[in-house]
């Protein structure tokens, strides 16, 4: 018997029961309710940032993709028309409100990633991310060490910085930047920030993305920090076998949080707590 469809925030929710997990089982519906839930404190990392999502159409039995062009009419989509580096206009999009974000997910967009810079100011990035990488076989307290040395880093530079979980393997740190820079300038600075701690532990760190090279260490990803590229938005679920969700946490969670640990059920729990990243767009 075909689903009935259910209305949510004025989006018509088709196969609300189609699942997108087996193990546990989360439905397409159970993804809707959680991006309603979270929206309060996810769309300050959406709105008027260019996105790109993964789908997942067909539920688990069925293949992802990619998508970063515009194709959703939705009132609560915006496009953004970008020359790209072969000077070719394209169609990017961002999301402008809750019912934008749930008309996203109605199209089966789970996963969402952002660019770091907003559409008003498109060439002055604003949002650095550093992922660390570690190899499969690396001990989780030596991930953890890797993160506590960037902190360091980027406390002696005086860059504050924000911790989330990726919802994968590593660690997520996320700085905002209130300086003016150039996407070039914005580069250089990941760039350089992630040399440094190879240069400072290359027994313990590489900026090298190769597989082989990333034996026994963590890789320092900073690539992520350039125009076009993006990284996964604050309270974004990954899908991967968990489901789990890529949460900002305090740092002294660090040591207690797994990066792939925080369900779509703990995420919503932790929204009654103190927001950890409150003062992330304080100026």
């Amino acid at each position: 018997m075909k689903d009935k469809d259910i209305i949510i925030n004025n989006i018509v929710i088709t196969n609300p029961n189609k699942i997108i997990f087996k193990n546990p089982t989360i439905t397409k519906l159970d993804l809707v309710k959680y991006y309603q839930k979270v929206s309060e404190r996810m769309l300050p990392f959406l709105n008027n940032r260019l996105i790109s999502v993964i789908r997942l159409p067909d539920g688990y039995k069925g293949e992802k993709f990619f998508k970063k062009h515009l194709d959703n009419k939705n009132k609560g989509i915006g496009k953004k028309i970008i020359n790209n580096d072969s000077n070719h206009k394209e169609d990017y999009y961002y999301i402008k409100n809750v019912e934008g974000l749930i008309s996203e997910v109605q199209m089966n967009s789970y996963e969402f990633h952002i660019w770091g810079s907003t559409i008003d100011n498109i060439n002055k990035p604003n949002m650095m991310v550093f992922d660390l990488d570690p190899d499969k076989n690396l001990d989780i307290d030596k991930l953890r060490e890797g993160v506590k040395d960037l902190k360091k880093i980027l406390d002696s530079l005086k860059l504050k910085s924000y911790l989330k979980t990726s919802g994968g393997k590593g660690y997520h740190v996320v700085v905002p930047i209130n300086k003016k820079m150039s996407w070039q300038e914005f580069r250089n600075t990941s760039r350089n920030i992630a040399l440094l701690m190879e240069n400072k532990w290359p027994d313990k760190y590489t900026t090298n993305m190769r597989m082989k090279n990333r034996k026994g260490k963590i890789f320092i990803d900073w690539v992520r920090n350039t125009k076009s590229a993006t990284s996964v938005a604050p309270y974004s679920i990954r899908l991967r076998k968990k489901c789990a969700v890529s949460m900002p946490i305090k740092w002294s969670e660090l040591d207690k949080i797994k990066p792939d640990e925080i369900t779509i059920e703990m995420a919503i729990k932790r929204l009654k707590r103190k927001n950890p990243w409150e003062d992330f767009f304080c100026k």
